[in-house]
C-alpha cells in the first residue's frame, strides 16, 4: 500500500470544517492517497449526500451526544467530544486495521486535539489541518504557548487596550484580535484549553507536518513562524472545476439578468445571527445603494417572501444558496461577508472585492487582514451598539465598487489573488505539487 496509503481525516461536523475538508480529501486523492473521512455520527448525514467517489470512504465516530441537532452547544460539550471520541476513535481505527484497511496517517483538524493523542497512543502518525488562516494561528501561539505566552500566565489580568504586533504585519488591538483568544468571549474557557492541547502537541512532537488552507504568498511571515507548514490551499468546493449545479435555481435567473459586476451579495454564513436591527440596517444599506442585491438570510421564511414582493427588480432575499457558484456569477461584483475563512478564501477564487462585517472567531482578523495586508476589500465599522448602520454599508459599497482610486486598487488587489489561487489549485500548481510530495513521504 505504499503508493496509495490510507489517510484518516477527522473533522468536526459544522460545516465550515467540513466543507475544506471535502476539498482536501478529493485532493488527497488526486495526489495518489486513499481517503476516509470521519465526522461526528451527529454530523454524518452531511456527508452522506456526497457523490461517490473512487478512493473516498465516509464514516463516523461518536461525540456523546448522536441524536442531538445542536450538541455543540451543550454546556460540558468540549469535554464530551474529547473523552467520548478518543474512545470512538480509537475504536474505528481498530476496526480499520483488523479489516485489512489499516491507516496510514491521521490528518485532524485545528480544534480537535484529542485525535493527535489518540494517533500517537495508537502509533500512528499524524499531521495537523489548519482551517484558519496561518496568521490567526501565529496570534494563538503568541497566546497560549507554554514558554512565553501572554494568557497562560495573565488571564485573570486582562487588558483590553491589549495590542499585538507580528512579525511583517501591521498593529492589531483588541478588535483585530480573533475572539476565542480573547477573556472576555463566552467560549474563552474551552476554546484556549482547546488551542493550548493542539500548542502542546506541536511542541512535544516537532515534525508534526502542519497543513494550511491558505494561498501560495498570501501569509509568508506566519507560515515561516510554524515548523513544517505546508500550503494546500485554496480548499473551495468546485473551484476550477467547471461543475455547474445552477440549473433552474430563481436567483441565478435573477442574476442572469443583471449587468456584469453590478450585484451586491450578502451572506453571513452557517453559523452567524445577526440581530433584528442589523437586519434592518442591512436592508436599508442594500436598499439605498440603488445597487440591485441578493441578500442571504437564513431565517427570512415569510417575512422574506414579502420583502421580495416589495423590492421588486432591485433585490432578491433568499434563505440559502450554492455561495461559491453565485461568488462565480459575472453579475457579482461585490462580496459583503462576516469574513469566515472560507467565505474569504471564497471571495479571492472567485475575484469579487469584500465588504467586512466580522462577527467572532477569527472573523475579526480576516477582516482586518483584508484591509489592510490583502487590500482585496474594506472592513464595515460598527457604532456603540456593535451595529453597521445603513449609511456605513453605502460608504463602503462606494469605496468597492465605485469606479474611484481605492476601488481600482481592490480591483487590482482582487485580481492578483485570483490569479494566484488559480495557478496554485491546478494539476501543477504550487499546492497540488507539495500535497503529492506529502503523499509520497508517507510511509
Amino acid at each position: 500500500m505504499k503508493n496509495h496509503p490510507h489517510l484518516l481525516l477527522v473533522s468536526q461536523h459544522a460545516h465550515g470544517h467540513l466543507n475544506p475538508c471535502i476539498q482536501l480529501a478529493l485532493n488527497l486523492i488526486r495526489a495518489g492517497a486513499r481517503v476516509t473521512l470521519a465526522t461526528t455520527v451527529n454530523g454524518f448525514h452531511k456527508l452522506k449526500s456526497l457523490p461517490p467517489h473512487h478512493n473516498l470512504s465516509l464514516a463516523s465516530f461518536s461525540d456523546g451526544h448522536d441524536d442531538e441537532v445542536n450538541a455543540a452547544k451543550t454546556p460540558g460539550y468540549v469535554h464530551d467530544l474529547r473523552r467520548v471520541g478518543s474512545e470512538t476513535l480509537a475504536d474505528l481505527i481498530h476496526t480499520f486495521s483488523q479489516t485489512g484497511n489499516k491507516v496510514t496517517l491521521l490528518v485532524f483538524t485545528l480544534f480537535l486535539p484529542w485525535a493527535a493523542v489518540v494517533a500517537r497512543e495508537l502509533h500512528l502518525p499524524s499531521a495537523l489541518l489548519l482551517i484558519q488562516t496561518a496568521t490567526s494561528f501565529s496570534i494563538y501561539n503568541r497566546f497560549f504557548n507554554s514558554r512565553d505566552g501572554i494568557f497562560v500566565f495573565n488571564k485573570q489580568h486582562f487588558d483590553p487596550s491589549i495590542s499585538l504586533k507580528l512579525p511583517g504585519l501591521p498593529l492589531f488591538t483588541q478588535r483585530d484580535l480573533p475572539t476565542f483568544a480573547l477573556p472576555t468571549s463566552p467560549y474563552f474557557s474551552d476554546m484556549s484549553s482547546v488551542i493550548q492541547q493542539h500548542l502542546e502537541f506541536l511542541e512535544q512532537n516537532p515534525n508534526t507536518v502542519v497543513l494550511v488552507n491558505t494561498l501560495d504568498g498570501l501569509e509568508p511571515d506566519s507560515m515561516a513562524s510554524i515548523p513544517n507548514a505546508m500550503v494546500v490551499g485554496p480548499l473551495v468546493s468546485s473551484s476550477f472545476r467547471g461543475i455547474d449545479r445552477r440549473s433552474s435555481l430563481y436567483y441565478f435567473q435573477w442574476l442572469d439578468s443583471k449587468p456584469d459586476k453590478s450585484v451586491v451579495f450578502a451572506s453571513f454564513g452557517s453559523m452567524a445571527v445577526l440581530s433584528e436591527t442589523q437586519k434592518d440596517e442591512l436592508l436599508h444599506g442594500l436598499i439605498e445603494s440603488g445597487r440591485p442585491f441578493l441578500l442571504v438570510l437564513r431565517d427570512a421564511g415569510e417575512d422574506g417572501k414579502l420583502i421580495n414582493e416589495k423590492l421588486g427588480e432591485q433585490g432578491l432575499i433568499t434563505d440559502w444558496c450554492l455561495q461559491m457558484e453565485v461568488l462565480r456569477h459575472r453579475a457579482v461584483g461585490c462580496f459583503v461577508t462576516h469574513c469566515g475563512w472560507n467565505s474569504t478564501l471564497e471571495s479571492m477564487v472567485a475575484g469579487v472585492g469584500v465588504v467586512g462585517y466580522p462577527q467572532f472567531a477569527d472573523q475579526t482578523t480576516n477582516a482586518k487582514m483584508v484591509e489592510e495586508v490583502w487590500g482585496n476589500g474594506v472592513r464595515a465599522e460598527v457604532d456603540e451598539g456593535m451595529v453597521v448602520r445603513r449609511g456605513e454599508i453605502g460608504r463602503c459599497l462606494e469605496v468597492v465598487m465605485d469606479g474611484g482610486e481605492r476601488a481600482e486598487e481592490i480591483k487590482k488587489r482582487v485580481e492578483k489573488w485570483k490569479r494566484v489561487a488559480e495557478e496554485s489549485a491546478q494539476d501543477g500548481g504550487s499546492s497540488f505539487v507539495s500535497l503529492k510530495l506529502f503523499v509520497e513521504s508517507i510511509g
